[in-house]
């Protein structure tokens, strides 16, 4: 179902769990919410062949992260660098925290800067 809530945000560690990249690790570089995918770096690496342009007038051969799906990774706790199930918990001034379900333990969002 694409569209869906995804408790991932852009700068977060994440494992890889399925596919052909499995039990690899990368900070999620972009998150796209309407496919329900993330971008990881250093993961599911592609080769794609452009012609000249004018902003890239060598062309040639570009490699670049291809997107996996959300369901294919898993967030990894801080504390203890395992990756785990997130659960969201309300506080009390309305507040959304992330739970890692294993300990209990919150997650903290990663720095924008």
């Amino acid at each position: 179902m694409a569209g869906t809530k995804i408790k991932i945000v852009k700068g977060d560690r994440v494992k890889v769990i399925r596919g052909n990249h499995r039990e690899a690790e990368g900070t999620v570089l972009r998150v796209l919410q309407k496919s329900d995918q993330v971008v990881v770096q250093g993961v599911n690496m592609r080769k794609r062949h452009t012609r000249p342009s004018q902003a890239n007038p060598e062309g040639g051969i570009v490699t670049f992260e291809a997107p996996l799906h959300v369901s294919n990774v898993m967030l990894v706790e801080p504390s203890s660098g395992e990756a785990g199930r997130v659960r969201i918990r309300l506080e009390s001034g309305g507040l959304k925290e992330r739970i890692s379900v294993r300990s209990g333990n919150p997650i903290p969002k990663p720095d924008r800067s």
